[in-house]
C-alpha cells in the first residue's frame, strides 16, 4: 500500500509546547496518573475565570451570532480595538486597519503567509514563542533568531539583530512582554529596534498579548506608538489579560506608513476573506472586555494571586541548587537556567521527559523555545500556591537525584575541560 506522507512544508515546523512531552503526559493521564501541568498558559484550567460581564455579553448575543460577520470582524469589536489603540498612543488607525481573528495565533499565521516568499527571512527572538518560528517555516520563509541576553534581563541584543539582517530580511518580530522569559522591554530598547527597522525597511510584528499582565509597577509601551512611518502589525487577544483562551478572540492592528504596503495589505485582506470570518460569539466579548473593569489589575497588584504565585515560584525554583532565574516582571512565565557544571545535559527534551515520568510534573524544555543550549526550561506559575509548592518540590527532588547520578561522570571530565571551579556538587 502506498504510504501517505505529510506535506514537505511541515518538515521544519515544530511546536514543542504541545509536543512529545505532552503526548507522554496525555498517555499517563489515560492510565490514571494525575499530572501537574506547568507547561501551558491555559488560565481557565487553574481557576482563573473569564470576567462574568464578558460571559454575559456572549450569551446575550448568541442569537445574533449564527451568521457570518464581516471578514474583518463585527463593527463594535473593531471600534473598541480602535479606541484601545488611541489610548495607547498609536496614531492613524482606522476600522479598516483592524482584523479580528480566532485568537492572535490565526492572525500571526495569516500575517506571515501574506508577507513571505520561499527564502525570505524573518528575524525572531531566541528564546521565542515557538508559534512564530513554526508560522515562518510554514509560510516558506526562513526563521532567523536573534539572541536575547540573559545577563541583561533577557533584553534583545541589538548588535546581534544588526548582524543578522540580510537582503532577504523582510521583518522583525518583537514579543513584549516576552513569552517565555517574562521580560518587559524599555522604551529606549524599543526605539532602537524601530530605528533598525526604519533603516532597513523592515516590517515590525509586535506580539503584545501580555501587555496588561505587569508586576511591580512597570509600564508597557505599545511598539506601534513609537513611529508613524514604520509599518507595524500589532497582535493582541482576550486569552491572557481577560482569561478567555477558549473564546479565541484576538485582533491585529496595522499602523505606520501603509502606502508602500498596499500590496501586502491586499494580501492580508485576501486571506481574511478566504477564512470568511473569526468565530462570532467570541467577537462579542471584545468591546465589553476592553471597555469594562480591568480585573487583571487585581491579580497582578501586590497581594494579587498572580503576583503571589510569581513570587512563590521564583523563590522555590531559585532555592534548588544550581538553578538560577531572571525574575519576570510581566506575563505568566519564567525561564530558569540549569548550571551546566552541575547539570551536564545533552538532551533537554529527554531530561524533561524523564522528569515527567518520575514526578508527574510537566515542563517544557528550553530548546522548545528555539534557544540554543540544553540548560533552560519554562515554568508556568498559574497553579494555586499549594500545587506550586508540591510541583516544584517534586522537581527539586528529581534534580537532586539527577545530580547524584550524573555528577561522577561530569567530575571525571570537568578538569580536562578547564572547568574546575564548579566541581563541588551538593
Amino acid at each position: 500500500m502506498k504510504t501517505i506522507q505529510k506535506s514537505a512544508k511541515l518538515a521544519n515546523v515544530c511546536y514543542d509546547i504541545r509536543g512529545p512531552i505532552m503526548d507522554a503526559a496525555r498517555q499517563m493521564e489515560e492510565e490514571g496518573h494525575k499530572i501537574i501541568r506547568l507547561n501551558i498558559g491555559n488560565l481557565a484550567v487553574f481557576g482563573f475565570d473569564a470576567p462574568e460581564e464578558i460571559q454575559q455579553d456572549m450569551i446575550r448575543n448568541l442569537p445574533n451570532s449564527a451568521g457570518y460577520s464581516d471578514s474583518k470582524g463585527i463593527f463594535a469589536a473593531r471600534k473598541a480595538v480602535m479606541h484601545e489603540t488611541q489610548k495607547q498612543g498609536v496614531k492613524g488607525v482606522t476600522l479598516d486597519d483592524i482584523y479580528l481573528g480566532n485568537g492572535a495565533s490565526e492572525l500571526i499565521v495569516m500575517a506571515t503567509n501574506a508577507l513571505l516568499d520561499d527564502g525570505d527571512e524573518l528575524l525572531l527572538p531566541s528564546p521565542d514563542y515557538p508559534l512564530w518560528t513554526a508560522a515562518v517555516s510554514l509560510s516558506g520563509g526562513t526563521p532567523v533568531h536573534y539572541m536575547c541576553d540573559e545577563s541583561n534581563g533577557w533584553m534583545p541584543d541589538l548588535d546581534d539583530i544588526r548582524r543578522k539582517i540580510t537582503p532577504a530580511t523582510k521583518g522583525i518580530v518583537v514579543i513584549n512582554p516576552n513569552n517565555p522569559t517574562g521580560a518587559l522591554y524599555s522604551d529606549e530598547l524599543l526605539q532602537a529596534i524601530v530605528a533598525i527597522a526604519r533603516e532597513h525597511g523592515l516590517v515590525i510584528f509586535a506580539d503584545e498579548v501580555y501587555d496588561k499582565v505587569l508586576y511591580d509597577g512597570v509600564k508597557h509601551t505599545a511598539l506601534g506608538s513609537l513611529s508613524e512611518d514604520v509599518l507595524t502589525l500589532t497582535f493582541n487577544s482576550l486569552s491572557k489579560s481577560y482569561r478567555s483562551c477558549g473564546y479565541r478572540a484576538g485582533w491585529m492592528i496595522v499602523s505606520g506608513d501603509k502606502k508602500p504596503a498596499r500590496d501586502y495589505i491586499e494580501g492580508l485582506n485576501m486571506l481574511s476573506n478566504m477564512r470568511l470570518c473569526a468565530n462570532v460569539p467570541g467577537q462579542w466579548a471584545i468591546q465589553t472586555a476592553l471597555g469594562g473593569y480591568q480585573s487583571i489589575n487585581d491579580l497582578v497588584c501586590e497581594g494579587g494571586r498572580l503576583r503571589r504565585q510569581r513570587d512563590l515560584a521564583y523563590e522555590l525554583i531559585t532555592a534548588i541548587p544550581g538553578v538560577s532565574c531572571v525574575k519576570p516582571t510581566a506575563a505568566l512565565y519564567m525561564f530558569p537556567r540549569l548550571d551546566p557544571a552541575m547539570y551536564p545535559v545533552e538532551d533537554d527534551q529527554q531530561l524533561f521527559l524523564e522528569l515527567l515520568q518520575e514526578t508527574r510534573v510537566m515542563l517544557v524544555q528550553g530548546s522548545g523555545f528555539n534557544y540554543p543550549d540544553n540548560q533552560h526550561f519554562r515554568i508556568v506559575f498559574l497553579p494555586h500556591e499549594d500545587d506550586l509548592r508540591e510541583a516544584i518540590g517534586r522537581v527539586a527532588k528529581f534534580f537532586e537525584g539527577w545530580r547524584k547520578r550524573h555528577a561522577p561522570v561530569h567530575a571525571s571530565i570537568a578538569p580536562a575541560m578547564g572547568n574546575t571551579a564548579s566541581l563541588a556538587v551538593p
